[in-house]
């Protein structure tokens, strides 16, 4: 027998937070969600397939269908989703990025401030984790950014980029993004508590 939610018209996190609840009381073999987003869409498939549910997603008119079946081989307890999971370990930092300036005073300088530092955390080596992008700092993952560049090839090199999805979506910008995956709160949360350090800027 299919569960079914309908998390539509519910903002980030609440779709994955009850779709994790659901899994965590009922653990049941098939689940059906309807999301009307594509934030929405992406957190809760991965969401699924970090708990070993096979997901299949359909598109109805500007909403989405994932249609999620348990697979046999998976144990009940499965890992959290991937963002979170990848690398957590004692040490690791974690950078919060809650804007595409750094400092007050003067945009301009701030701008550039920021791609400075940006560009400067190769410095960290192998110490840097996951770099987080909230509010208009989601701006510096979509095309056109003039640390694109940076960030593809920190995340070539293994470090977890990560964009908040409804801040994405707040700005238009949810199909420009170039770099990293679409997150939601559940993820950011859990991942500032499995940092070494947490390094916020913005």
């Amino acid at each position: 027998m299919t569960t079914n939610l309908d998390t539509r018209r519910l903002a980030c996190p609440a779709p994955v937070l009850l779709v994790k609840d659901c899994v965590d009381r009922e653990n049941p073999l098939d689940l059906a969600v309807l999301v009307d987003n594509e934030a929405a869409r992406e957190n809760v498939a991965r969401f699924f397939s970090a708990k070993g549910y096979a997901v299949e997603t359909l598109a109805e008119g500007g909403e989405f269908k994932l249609m999620a079946r348990r697979q046999a081989a998976q144990a009940e307890e499965a890992p959290a989703p991937q963002p979170v999971a990848a690398a957590a370990a004692s040490g690791k930092i974690l950078v919060l990025i809650a804007g595409n300036r750094l400092g007050q005073g003067d945009d301009r300088l701030g701008e550039q401030l920021m791609i400075n530092y940006v560009k400067t955390l190769k410095e960290m080596g192998d110490d840097l984790w996951q770099i987080v992008f909230v509010n208009s700092g989601v701006k510096l993952t979509v095309e056109g950014s003039p640390v694109l560049p940076e960030l593809q090839e920190y995340e070539r090199q293994g470090v977890i980029v990560l964009a908040c999805g409804t801040c994405l979506a707040h700005f238009g910008l949810t199909e420009k993004k170039q770099v990293g995956a679409t997150t939601n709160m559940l993820d950011i949360v859990t991942a500032t508590q499995l940092a070494g350090k947490v390094i916020t800027l913005g």
